[in-house]
């Protein structure tokens, strides 16, 4: 299975940042969302990030420049049905996804490999909604995509092994690190750390610690790089409940529960950095605890 042109669906967080490396290492990009405004800050905030990069010496004015060129945007999805392999990077709900899938298949080539970067949502039932169960498969990245070198690869009950060995060659050539998970909740990263971020909130909610006192715990009594709450509002509350309620569904375990203070944060709107407020506040110069 050649793999040359890459169609990535949602021009988001996960989206850009994919978009950035799949074009860094030379294959042409055909970038969709439903939102042009979107499309037009994906590309500037690509331009801005390889600017970076070049600053740092990590790649030269050539390679971004020639990177920028093979990025191509369309607001019609359709336009994805001759790339050779799609990545689906938008809202993690499973209906916006199925969705997206349904509208694409009249459109693919025969060949084409579907894939989701879902952090918690079933392989097997996305690729069931489609005529190419064999060629499906989960390909999630972590954020920010630049930077971070795992993909996790998640095989369906259906997915064939040249599927699986075409996508581990697209990470290779990505210049990162694959890991093989089977598909279950939240596979094997957000298996095991979000139940940690869950169980930080629940020790705020309990009032064992202060935000400041749990995140500064973490970093220099485990040497995580970043606290709990600080990372969750990294990655977004509503994806940190949304990741716990797939677990907790899935598995039917109650140490899965979310804890009701990442709801409460959740129904007031406090999302962490991309509403500038969740358990710090980021509307001033420094951040602040909420609590």
């Amino acid at each position: 299975m050649a793999i040359e042109r890459v169609g990535i669906v949602g021009a988001g967080q996960m989206g850009n940042g994919i978009a950035h490396v799949f074009a860094v290492a030379g294959y042409d990009v055909l970038l969709t969302d439903v939102s042009q405004d979107a499309l037009d800050r994906a590309v500037a905030l690509i331009d801005r990030n390889l600017t970076r990069q070049v600053s740092k010496d990590l790649i030269d004015d050539a390679a971004k420049n020639a990177a920028m060129k093979r990025i191509v945007t369309t607001a019609k999805l359709t336009d994805l049905g001759q790339t050779d392999l799609i990545i689906e990077a938008a809202t993690e709900r499973e209906t916006i996804k199925q969705a997206i899938f349904e509208d694409l298949l009249p459109h693919l080539k025969q060949d084409t490999i579907l894939t989701s970067n879902t952090s918690s949502i079933s392989i097997t039932r996305l690729a069931s909604r489609t005529d190419r169960p064999e060629r499906f498969m989960g390909f999630h990245f972590m954020n920010p995509v630049p930077i971070m070198q795992l993909v996790e690869l998640i095989r369906g009950i259906a997915t064939d092994e040249p599927t699986f060995r075409a996508c581990e060659a697209v990470v290779a050539r990505l210049g990162k690190t694959s890991t093989a998970s089977e598909d279950f909740p939240a596979f094997i990263v957000n298996r095991i750390l979000m139940p940690m971020i869950n169980e930080a909130i629940y020790t705020l909610y309990e009032g064992v610690g202060s935000v400041q006192s749990i995140d500064t715990s973490l970093k220099l009594g485990a040497n995580h790089p970043m606290g709990p709450l600080e990372l969750a509002d990294f990655i977004g509350l509503d994806t940190c409940l949304a990741i716990m309620n797939v677990l907790h569904d899935g598995l039917a375990d109650t140490k899965y529960r979310p804890c009701p203070l990442l709801t409460k944060y959740v129904e007031a709107g406090w999302l962490g950095r991309k509403s500038q407020r969740g358990f710090y506040d980021y509307r001033g110069d420094t951040p602040v605890p909420t609590r």
